[in-house]
């Protein structure tokens, strides 16, 4: 078995594993990156950018016979034909659903950094203290002045646009200039700030969407084709912003198609020696060797790593002294707002298309507010008017169709909440050894569900959206209360929590796994509960704190 060493060895190279590469190479370090799936070279390998729906077989929809042998990705939009490739196709890489979860991952370089929807939040003060003051599962390790530097410091480089605000459970960070609320979103934003007393407000989203050049990178193109890669650099992905400052530093290998099946653990030093690695496509297994490990392979997966590693020593896997690994998984869960038409406005229209929405902080629970269940949302959403994909029954084809679709239609108005799931220890995945992936690997079993609390804040997601837009003037306001599987809004964290003690904790406040200090998670297993917000900025700034810290530890010779 080849043996090759390494000063720092990064798995995964999506949005955690990127900013790893970057802040290892800057510092010094020789790493190895290493990504299961394919390369995707920037600007190159974004093979459908640039085509026009026109030029798309199925202009983007998925034949029927294709549907079939995708049934976890045609549950969303996932299942689009210009993006089919860049998703895991089930048949090859199966999991066990134990209750309905929606499991849509990207292997292959700069993984879902290439697809996500890029809103930008910080969590507060009052989610790194909520755990603690209500008594839920167990207190974070760190608080918000930990962070807030290295927020400052992620924000500068990936480019966030966004407004001030001044709310405490939204702070606001290093932002760009902002994006631009549309006309009909302006009348609707000052409606509720006047309605409530600015005790709830629509601002823009805050986007990693350039609006002014940075670094090597153009500004957004307002082309809102996002999801197949950006030639322009517009917006933040691996391949766009960190993978090149890597790259620069000259100390950077990547190496695609390599599939980390452990943890090398060394029982004497009570230490990671390195990866093991199964080649994706000749199925050999080489050993890298490194001083430090980061896993950044997405939460599960990364969770998945340390069960199949060390277990002579640890029957669950490196990491699982305290019971604790693989539980408490979390996502957001949505699928409930409200909608309605606006009129008045059917002289103006928009130029462009901006790719984000609006959003509304969150309000419940929030300062004197409390209700019957812990936790809040905040609201996404937009206003636009209907295009010419807008159905007119009566119409059907021909020229009067044509004569039909010459002007806009209305505009409508929605949003949809985002809330908070708790961290429960009985939502969790395990490994389930009796069943194998192409390459014989266990596969997960996936056990998760939302409970009452998260039941009863759906009733004021629904409620509280409708409320706005009536209050707002919006007409026939409905409010949409959709399916929402676990796993949907694609936020899926927890399973090796950070913690104040390894007996009820896998990583400590830096990251590192209690029983290797070597080796650090920062992806979303590390997350010890999940405020309402995009997680991604905090990966992040935690990736790029941990990466701080376990450089500083190689100086001590501590690692």
């Amino acid at each position: 078995m080849e043996t090759l060493t390494y000063d720092a060895i990064v798995v995964g190279s999506g949005i955690s594993g990127g900013w790893a590469a970057k802040e290892l190479t800057e510092r010094g370090l020789k790493v190895l990156l290493l990504e299961r799936g394919r390369n995707i070279e920037h600007i190159t390998g974004y093979k459908e950018a640039l085509k026009g729906p026109w030029e798309v077989p199925h202009r983007g929809r998925v034949p029927t016979a294709l549907r079939d042998k995708h049934p976890v990705l045609r549950r969303d939009y996932t299942l689009n034909e210009q993006v089919l490739d860049m998703w895991v196709h089930e048949e090859d890489q199966p999991y066990v659903e134990k209750k309905p979860f929606d499991w849509f991952r990207g292997y292959h370089v700069g993984g879902r950094s290439l697809l996500w929807g890029r809103q930008s939040y910080r969590f507060s003060e009052q989610d790194f203290e909520a755990n603690a003051q209500e008594g839920v599962a167990i207190d974070w390790p760190i608080r918000y002045r930990d962070l807030a530097p290295w927020y400052d410091h992620v924000e500068r480089f990936a480019g966030i646009s966004g407004s001030k605000e001044n709310l405490p459970q939204l702070p606001d960070g290093q932002f760009l200039p902002p994006m631009e609320l549309n006309v009909v979103e302006k009348h609707v934003a000052a409606r509720i700030k006047d309605r409530f007393n600015d005790a709830r407000r629509m601002i823009i989203g805050r986007v990693a969407n350039l609006t002014a050049p940075l670094q090597e990178r153009s500004n957004c193109q307002y082309r809102n084709k996002c999801w197949l890669g950006c030639p322009f650099g517009g917006y933040f992905s691996t391949q766009s912003s960190t993978l090149p400052a890597a790259v620069k530093t000259g100390n950077l290998t990547l190496r695609p198609f390599s599939i980390v099946t452990k943890v090398l653990y060394d029982k004497d030093r009570k230490r990671a020696r390195g990866v093991e690695v199964l080649d994706a496509e000749t199925r050999l297994t080489t050993e890298y060797r490194a001083k430090i490990v980061f896993l950044c392979a997405s939460s599960f997966n990364s969770t998945w790593i340390l069960m199949n590693s060390a277990t002579d020593v640890w029957p669950g896997g490196l990491g699982s002294a305290s019971g604790e690994l693989g539980h408490n998984v979390m996502d957001h869960h949505f699928r409930v707002g409200a909608s309605g038409r606006v009129e008045g406005f059917d002289d103006r229209t928009v130029h462009g298309r901006r790719p984000n929405g609006f959003y509304i902080p969150r309000f419940r629970n929030v300062g004197s507010d409390k209700r019957d269940y812990t936790r809040g949302f905040g609201y996404q959403g937009g206003a636009s008017r209907t295009g010419w994909s807008r159905e007119i029954a009566e119409l059907g084809v021909g020229a009067s169709l044509k004569e039909a679709l010459r002007e806009p239609g209305g505009w409508t108005i929605g949003m949809t909440g985002f809330g908070e799931i708790l961290p429960y220890h009985d939502n969790h995945i395990r490994l389930d050894r009796t069943q194998t992936d192409k390459w014989g690997l266990p596969i997960l079993a996936i056990d998760c569900e939302i409970k009452g609390n998260e039941q009863r804040m759906r009733r004021d997601m629904g409620a509280d959206a409708a409320e706005m837009l009536e209050a707002s003037g919006v007409k026939d306001v409905r409010i949409n209360n959709g399916e929402y599987n676990f796993g949907r809004g694609i936020h899926e964290m927890g399973t090796a929590r950070m913690g104040r003690d390894p007996k009820t904790s896998v990583l400590n406040a830096h990251n590192q796994v209690w029983d290797a200090p070597n080796v650090f998670v920062t992806d979303g297993a590390c997350m010890t509960s999940g405020s309402c917000v995009n997680p991604s900025l905090t990966y992040m700034a935690l990736t790029a704190r941990a990466a701080a810290h376990a450089v500083d530890e190689l100086k001590k010779q501590n690692l």
